[in-house]
C-alpha cells in the first residue's frame, strides 16, 4: 500500500545536473521513468505538486508540469481535478512473484514452554499507561538520559521488588535493559572485564542462552548438574567458575526449588571464591502449592546479580528488564549498557512504572493466578485420562510442567509422530548439555495454550505418550 500523505506534499530526491549536455527536462523525464519502473515510486504514490518540485530543484515550474503532462500521456502518471498526481496503476514493472514460503499448518495444541498467555496480556491498561506516562513526561525525559534507565522506573522496581521479593534492591544500582538476554550478555562482560574466566550453568537448563552470552563475552561456559534439590554446589567447587546463572525460586526446567542449606551454600561458595552468581528470577510472580521463595540476591546483595523482567509476568514483546547490581558491578553494567544502545525506550519505562505504581500491574498478575492453575488441572486431567502413566512434576509454580515418560517411550520418535496430529512437543534433551534423550521426558508449557486445547491435544497424542500404538 502506498503511504498516504496529510496536507503537505511528499518529498522525492531527484537531481539535475546543469553542467551536462542534456536538457533538464530530459533529465526529470528519465529519473522519474526510473523511479517508477524500478519500484522506488509504487503504482498510486503521489508525488510532489509541482510546485514544491520546482522549488526544491530550482526549475521553473512550468517545466515540471511539461514533465508531468509527458509522462501523464506515456501512462506512468494519473491526475485528477482537485487530486494529486499519482503514479498510474498499470505502470510500475512488475518483477516476477516469489513463491510464497510454506507455512506450517495450524496446530491444534502447541505446548511450547516459556510463553505466556499473550491473549490475556492487559492491552487496555497498557494504553493507558502509555497515555499517563506521556502526558506527564517532562521535555527532559527526550533526551538520552541515563544509562541505567529512567529514575522513575528505577525507583518503582526496587520499591516492587522489595516488596514482593525480598530483594535487597537499591535505585542506583538498577540498571534497565531489555529483556534476559541482553541482562545477561551484559552481567557476563562485566564480569569478563572484573577477571572471571570461567562461567557456570544450570545442567539442564538453558545451554543455548547461557553458552551463546558466555561466547560473546569470550567465557568458557561449563554445565553444573541440577538435582532434587537444585544446583549442585559440590559439583560447582569442582568446575573453578568464577560466576554461576542459576533460577533459584523455580528451576528451569525441572521446576524444583533450590533447598535452604544449598542457597546458603552457594552464598558461601561464592564470598569464599570472590565470585558471583547470577539470578534468573524468571517467573517468582506464579506460585501454587508452596509457600513463596524470596530473592537470593536479599541474602547476598554484594555477590548476587538478579535479572528479572516482564516477559513471562506481561509479554515478551515489551523487552523491558533489570538488573540489582552488586556494587563493584553497578558502574561496568551501566557503562557497558550505554555503549550497548544508549538505554531503554524512556517512554516505555516509564509506562511499565505507571502501570506498576497504579495497581494495574498487580492486578493483572492476580488474575493470571487464576488462569494458569486452572490450565494446569486441565493438563492433570487430560493426562490422567490418556496417559495415567505420565508422571508430572514441577507444578507447583509456573505455568510449564515436565512430564516423564514411560521407560520404553522414545523422546524424539514421540515429538515427531505428535507434529504429524498438529501437536507440539518439545522435550528435555534440548535443556541438556549433552543433548541426551533419557531418560524419556516433555517440556509441557501451558501458559499460551488454552484448557480446551489442551484437552484435545493430549487426547490426541495419548497413546505416544503411553508408547503404545492403542487409541
Amino acid at each position: 500500500m502506498p503511504p498516504q500523505w496529510a496536507g503537505l506534499s511528499p518529498e522525492l530526491l531527484l537531481t539535475v545536473d546543469r553542467a551536462g549536455g542534456e536538457q533538464l527536462r530530459a533529465q526529470l523525464e528519465r529519473q522519474l521513468r526510473d523511479a517508477i519502473r524500478t519500484g522506488r515510486l509504487q503504482s498510486g504514490e503521489r508525488l510532489p505538486s509541482s510546485r514544491e518540485l520546482a522549488r526544491a530543484l530550482g526549475l521553473s515550474r512550468g517545466l515540471v508540469q511539461d514533465c508531468y503532462a509527458q509522462l501523464q500521456a506515456e501512462g506512468y502518471l494519473v491526475t485528477r481535478v482537485g487530486s494529486a498526481t499519482r503514479v498510474a496503476a498499470c505502470a510500475q514493472v512488475e518483477p516476477e512473484p516469489a513463491a510464497p514460503p510454506a507455512q506450517p499448518p495450524p496446530l491444534l495444541a502447541d505446548f511450547r514452554h516459556g510463553v505466556p498467555d499473550l491473549a490475556s496480556f492487559p492491552l487496555a491498561d497498557w494504553l493507558w499507561a502509555t497515555r499517563e506516562a506521556a502526558r506527564a513526561m517532562p521535555t527532559a525525559d527526550l533526551d538520552y538520559g541515563d544509562p541505567r534507565g529512567s529514575r522513575v522506573l528505577r525507583e518503582v522496581v526496587a520499591g516492587y521488588l522489595r516488596r514482593v521479593r525480598s530483594a535487597a534492591a537499591d535505585p542506583a544500582r538498577t540498571v534497565i535493559c531489555s529483556g534476559y538476554a541482553q541482562g545477561l550478555s551484559l552481567t557476563l562482560q562485566a564480569l569478563a572485564a572484573a577477571g572471571t574466566r570461567v562461567v557456570a550453568y544450570e545442567d539442564p537448563g538453558g545451554p543455548g542462552t547461557a553458552t551463546a552470552a558466555a561466547e560473546a563475552a569470550g567465557l568458557p561456559a561449563v554445565p553444573v548438574p541440577v538435582d532434587e534439590h537444585g544446583i549442585d554446589v559440590g559439583a560447582l567447587e569442582a568446575v573453578g567458575a568464577g560466576a554461576v546463572i542459576v533460577t533459584p525460586a523455580h528451576q528451569w526446567p525441572t521446576g524444583v526449588v533450590l533447598r535452604p542449606s544449598r542457597r546458603l551454600a552457594l552464598v558461601e561458595w561464592a564470598a569464599r571464591r570472590d565470585a558471583y552468581v547470577i539470578e534468573d528470577d524468571y517467573d517468582a510472580e506464579f506460585r501454587y502449592d508452596r509457600e513463596p521463595v524470596g530473592s537470593l540476591q536479599g541474602l547476598a546483595a554484594d555477590r548476587v546479580v538478579s535479572i528479572g523482567t516482564v516477559s513471562k509476568s506481561l509479554a515478551p514483546a515489551l523487552r523491558i528488564g533489570w538488573l540489582l547490581c552488586p556494587p563493584r558491578l553497578a558502574a561496568p553494567l551501566a557503562e557497558f549498557k550505554r555503549i550497548a544502545d544508549r538505554g531503554t525506550p524512556t517512554l516505555d519505562q516509564l509506562a511499565l512504572a505507571r502501570l506498576i505504581e497504579s495497581g494495574r500491574y498487580d492486578r493483572h498478575l492476580r488474575r493470571m493466578r487464576v488462569v494458569y492453575p486452572a490450565r494446569r488441572e486441565a493438563l492433570r486431567a487430560a493426562l490422567a485420562r490418556h496417559a495415567p502413566a505420565v508422571r508430572l512434576t514441577g507444578l507447583a509454580a509456573g505455568f510449564h510442567a515436565v512430564a516423564h515418560l514411560p521407560g520404553r517411550a522414545d523422546e524424539r520418535q514421540v515429538i515427531a509422530a505428535a507434529r504429524t496430529r498438529s501437536v507440539g512437543l518439545y522435550g528435555m534433551s534440548a535443556c541438556r548439555s549433552s543433548g541426551a534423550t533419557r531418560p524419556a521426558q516433555l517440556v509441557l508449557g501451558f501458559g499460551d495454550v488454552t484448557e480446551r486445547a489442551i484437552a484435545e491435544g493430549i487426547a490426541a497424542v495419548g497413546d505416544l505418550l503411553r508408547g503404545d500404538d492403542t487409541p
